[in-house]
């Protein structure tokens, strides 16, 4: 019943309210469409664009998917994004995140993810996050679900490590709180 993604990435798209002209590329499947001409996918690109704010997300999922509350998939990587923004935490549908390659910077921002009850894959790697010697023990213990963190397996080991250093981080900040 899905088609293709629907691929928007190489569009030079700044804002995404812009990517409502764009044609999307057509690639080896052909992109199947509804009698309202939305197409018939579960998959979104909007990678290697200069995409910096996803406030009109929501709407330009809307404009191009059948089935918007749908989207499964969807990269946003090689983009200008600096947050990872409440309204990807309105996608509960979705399986893949790629944000890889962005100006993230604030890690504790990966926990807002934590609520999509689905996600399964990710990729961080590329920002300015990944520099944090915790990084990848905090995505893994912050997305409990995840099989697999920047085109790598997400391992049963790591999981118990991520959950060793969760619960000393824990301590660790509920000691430093009765100090205050």
């Amino acid at each position: 019943m899905y088609g293709a993604p629907v691929d928007l990435s190489f569009k030079h798209i700044c804002n995404l309210a812009d990517a409502w002209t764009e044609e999307p590329s057509s690639g080896l499947r052909p992109l199947k469409r509804n009698s309202e001409m939305k197409y018939q996918s579960r998959s979104l690109r909007l990678n290697n664009n200069n995409i910096s704010s996803l406030s009109d997300l929501q709407s330009t999922v809307s404009h191009f998917l059948a089935e918007p509350l749908q989207l499964a998939w969807l990269d946003l990587s090689f983009n200008k994004i600096t947050h990872i923004d409440h309204v990807l935490c309105e996608l509960h549908e979705l399986r893949v995140l790629y944000l890889h390659g962005n100006n993230i910077f604030i890690l504790s921002e990966v926990d807002r993810l934590g609520v999509l009850p689905h996600l399964h894959t990710i990729t961080l790697h590329g920002n300015a996050i990944e520099s944090n010697k915790a990084y990848r023990n905090r995505v893994i213990s912050a997305l409990p679900r995840l099989k697999a963190m920047d085109f790598s397996a997400v391992t049963r080991q790591e999981r118990v490590m991520a959950k060793i250093w969760h619960h000393s981080n824990d301590h660790t900040r509920s000691s430093t709180d009765t100090l205050k």
